[in-house]
C-alpha cells in the first residue's frame, strides 16, 4: 500500500489540509522567511504530519497534542482547536499511484469521545477493536490475533520518535521483550513458525505460574520456610513433653488431643482454601484478557465489504465467515486451555468448604467440654502456645506444598517450551533464517553500497536470556566501522521493502522519516534517486536551509509549512 492523501477537515466540512502524495520522494518543508535571523522553522507541524499518519493507522490521539518526552505536557492550544472544531483526519492508501482505479482504503478519523468518536474504515463505523481487526485483515489477510501485531509490523515504516530515528532493528517501546522482537523479524523475514501461538500461550501460562510462585515467596524462600518448619517442629514437641507431664485425667488428654489436631486441620483447610481461590482468581483473569480478543463484528456489515474484495481481488479461497470463525475457535481454545483446570478446582473449593464447616462444628463441641475441666487453667497457656505453633506449621506446609505443586507445574510448561524452542532452533530453521536473511543481505548491501559506498548487512545470534533461548537480530558494517545510524536506518527500511517485494510478503510500500537534515546532502540525493527509480515512497520531514538545492522543488515538495502558515492553521483562526 502507497500513502494517496492526508486530508485535514473542520467538522463541517471545510478543508483545512489537502495533502497529495506521489510515488518516490515526498518532503514536508518550511519556508519560514529569515528577516530578523530568529524564525526557525521548528513547531510548525512537519512532524505532526507523520503523526497524522500513524494516528490513521491505529496510534494514540495523545501523541498529536502531547510532548513525546513528557506526556502529561500537552499543548492546550492544539488539543482545544482539534476538539471544539471537531478535527476529522483522512488518510487514503492505494495499491498503486498510478491507476485511479486500483484498490484502495480509505481511514477517518478525529479527536472527540465516546459517541462523537469518528473511526471509520472505507465509510464503515468501528470499535477500537475492529478498527485493528479490519486493518490487520485489509493490510495483512489472515493475520489477526497472532503475533506480531498490526502495529509492531508497520512501525519500521514510521520513524518519528526518538528511539525509532536512533534504532534500526529495536525501534518499538522501550517496555518490548526480546521474544517480542523476535516474533516480529521472523515474519518479517518470511520464516513462519506453526507454534507460534502454541509458544505465547505456554508463555501466558508460565507468567501467571512465576507470578503465583513469587506472590507465595514474598515474605521467605522455599528453603526459609523448610528450615523455619524444622525448627518449628522441635519447639511443638518440646511443649507437647511438657504438656504430657501433667496429671490429667485420659478423657481430658483425649480431648485436648482431638481439640488440637482439628485446630490444625482447620488452619490447613483454610490455607488450601486460599490457594484454590487465588489460583482461580488468576485463572478468570487470564480469562478474561483473551476474551477480550473474540471477534464481535457485524457479520452481515462486514460480509458485504469481504463479497466486494473478493469480486476485485483472485485468489482469496477463504470466505469471511470461516476467517471468522477460526478467529473465534482460535480464541476459545486458547480459553480452554487456560480455563481446563477450573472445573476441577471448583470441585475442591466445595469439598474444602464442606470439611471446613465440619471441623469447625467438632472445634466448638471439644472447646466447650475441655473449658468445662478442672485442668483447663493448668493447661491454658500451654494450649495457647501450641495452637500458634499448629497454626503457623499449617500455614508453612500449606505454602511449602503449594510451592512445590507450582515448581512441578513450571517444569511441566517449560519442557513443552523446550520442545517446541527444539523445533524452532533446530538446525533446518535456523537453516531457513540464514537463506532468508542472506536474500535481504543482497539488497542491505547493495542498497547501503549505493548511497554510502559500504556495505551493511543484517546478522542474528542465538542467544540464553532468562534462561530462555531466542533469536536476536542486529545490523552492522561489513567494513566493522561505525558508520552512519541514520543511513544505516533508511537502507534497512528501502532494502526491506525490496526484499518483501521478491518474496511476496505483504508490507507497506512508504517509508515515513522526521529530521533528515540530520543527514548529509549527498546521502539525500541518493536515496531520492533510489526510491524514484525503485518506485518507493519516501515521506521526509525536513528544515528548508538544510535541503540540497536539487530537492528544492515542486515535484518534491507536498507541503510547505512556516510560522505565519502552521499545519492546522490555528494562527489564522486566531488572528479572525
Amino acid at each position: 500500500m502507497f500513502l494517496k492523501s492526508l486530508t485535514i477537515t473542520h467538522g463541517d466540512g471545510a478543508i483545512i489540509r489537502d495533502i497529495r502524495f506521489h510515488s518516490g520522494l515526498n518532503l514536508i518543508v518550511d519556508e519560514t522567511p529569515v528577516v530578523s535571523g530568529k524564525e526557525t522553522g521548528n513547531n510548525v507541524g512537519k512532524t505532526t504530519v507523520l503523526k497524522l499518519v500513524d494516528f490513521c493507522l491505529g496510534a494514540k490521539a495523545k501523541g498529536i497534542y502531547s510532548d513525546y518526552e513528557n506526556k502529561r505536557n500537552e499543548y492546550t492550544l492544539v488539543k482545544e482547536y482539534l476538539i471544539k472544531n471537531k478535527v476529522c483526519i483522512i488518510l487514503v492508501l492505494t495499491d498503486d499511484l498510478l491507476h485511479e482505479e486500483s484498490q484502495k482504503v480509505c481511514i477517518e478519523r478525529n479527536f472527540l469521545p465516546r459517541k462523537d468518536k469518528i473511526l471509520r474504515i472505507d465509510g464503515n463505523n468501528k470499535t477500537e477493536d475492529e478498527f485493528e481487526e479490519t486493518l490487520t485483515e485489509l493490510l495483512f489477510p489472515g493475520h489477526y490475533g497472532s503475533k506480531p501485531t498490526f502495529r509492531q509490523i508497520i512501525a519500521h515504516n514510521i520513524r518519528y520518535k526518538d528511539l525509532s530515528i536512533n534504532n534500526t532493528i529495536k525501534n518499538l517501546d522501550h517496555y518490548t521483550r526480546d521474544d517480542e522482537y523476535e516474533t516480529l523479524y521472523l515474519f518479517l523475514f518470511g520464516c513462519d513458525f506453526e507454534q507460534g501461538d502454541t509458544k505465547q500461550e505456554l508463555r501466558s501460562q508460565i507468567s501467571i505460574e512465576e507470578k503465583f510462585k513469587s506472590r507465595l515467596e514474598s515474605e521467605q524462600t522455599k528453603s526459609a520456610y523448610e528450615t523455619a518448619l524444622a525448627l518449628l517442629q522441635a519447639e511443638i514437641e518440646e511443649i507437647e513433653l511438657k504438656k504430657a507431664s501433667l496429671n490429667l485425667n485420659p478423657n481430658f488428654e483425649s480431648d485436648l488431643d482431638k481439640l488440637n489436631k482439628i485446630k490444625y486441620q482447620v488452619n490447613l483447610t483454610s490455607s488450601e482454601i486460599s490457594r484454590l481461590e487465588l489460583r482461580k482468581d488468576l485463572i478468570l483473569e487470564a480469562q478474561m484478557e483473551i476474551k477480550s480478543g473474540v471477534s464481535t463484528i457485524d457479520l452481515q456489515q462486514l460480509q458485504q465489504i469481504y463479497q466486494q474484495a473478493t469480486s476485485l481481488v483472485t485468489g482469496i479461497q477463504k470466505t469471511f465467515q470461516e476467517l471468522h470463525d477460526f478467529h473465534n475457535r482460535m480464541v476459545e481454545a486458547k480459553i480452554q486451555f487456560i480455563t481446563q483446570d477450573l472445573p476441577r478446582i471448583d470441585s475442591k473449593l466445595t469439598k474444602q468448604r464442606e470439611h471446613l464447616n465440619r471441623l469447625l462444628a467438632e472445634e466448638t463441641k471439644l472447646s466447650k467440654t475441655i473449658i468445662q475441666s478442672d485442668s483447663f487453667d493448668v493447661l491454658e497457656q500451654l494450649i495457647t502456645e501450641l495452637n500458634a505453633k499448629y497454626h503457623t506449621k499449617g500455614e508453612y506446609e500449606n505454602t511449602l506444598r503449594q510451592l512445590s505443586s507450582v515448581e512441578s507445574k513450571l517444569t511441566e510448561l517449560n519442557n513443552k517450551l523446550i520442545k517446541i524452542d527444539d523445533e524452532l532452533f533446530s538446525d533446518d530453521f535456523a537453516l531457513k533464517i540464514r537463506e532468508q536473511v542472506d536474500k535481504f543481505n543482497i539488497h542491505f548491501a547493495s542498497v547501503s553500497h549505493e548511497l554510502y559506498g559500504e556495505k551493511y548487512a543484517l546478522k542474528f545470534d542465538q542467544k540464553i536470556k532468562k534462561g530462555r533461548r531466542l533469536y536476536e537480530f542486529s545490523a552492522f558494517n561489513l567494513n566493522f566501522s561505525t558508520g552512519k545510524k541514520q543511513g544505516e536506518i533508511s537502507c534497512f527500511d528501502i532494502a526491506y521493502t525490496l526484499f518483501a517485494d521478491e518474496e511476496n510478503i505483504p508490507c507497506m510500500h512508504f517509508l515515513l522519516n522526521d529530521k533528515k537534515e540530520l543527514m548529509h546532502d549527498n546521502q539525500l540525493l541518493r536515496i531520492s534517486n533510489l526510491v524514484n527509480t525503485k518506485g518507493i515512497q519516501f515521506v521526509a520531514s525536513i528544515l528548508k536551509d538544510k535541503l540540497p538545492k536539487e530537492l528544492n522543488k515542486d515535484e518534491y515538495v507536498v507541503l510547505k509549512l512556516s510560522q505565519d502558515d502552521k499545519l492546522f492553521r490555528i494562527e489564522k483562526e486566531v488572528d479572525a
